[in-house]
């Protein structure tokens, strides 16, 4: 079976997430149903302010993941170069294997 995904609900707001397994992300999203509309403008615009600094904050977590994400490739890189050359042996070449 491949690439089977996941959905799950979201038990807090009911939103439905569909995640693939193989690659540990949410590859779709359905919004939860709408519900009635806000009681007063003064908790409305709580709320758009609340989930603003929530939206920075993500995002600010999301800048920190992807610069991590250059220095663990860099080091990967290193740690592979320096096993390539204390391999007495040459890497296979494509074509020898014909």
């Amino acid at each position: 079976m491949p690439n089977a995904s996941i959905t799950v609900s979201c038990p807090c707001c009911q939103a439905r997430l569909t995640i693939d397994p193989e690659l540990a992300v949410v590859v779709a999203h359905e919004p939860p149903p709408r519900t009635g509309a806000a009681k007063d403008l003064d908790s409305a615009l709580g709320s758009l302010r609340s989930k603003s600094a929530e939206r920075e904050e993500r995002f600010r977590q999301q800048m920190q993941a992807e610069s991590q994400k250059g220095k663990v490739l860099d080091r990967k890189f290193q740690e592979g170069l320096k096993r390539a050359k204390d391999s007495p042996d040459p890497p296979p070449r494509p074509f020898d294997f014909d």
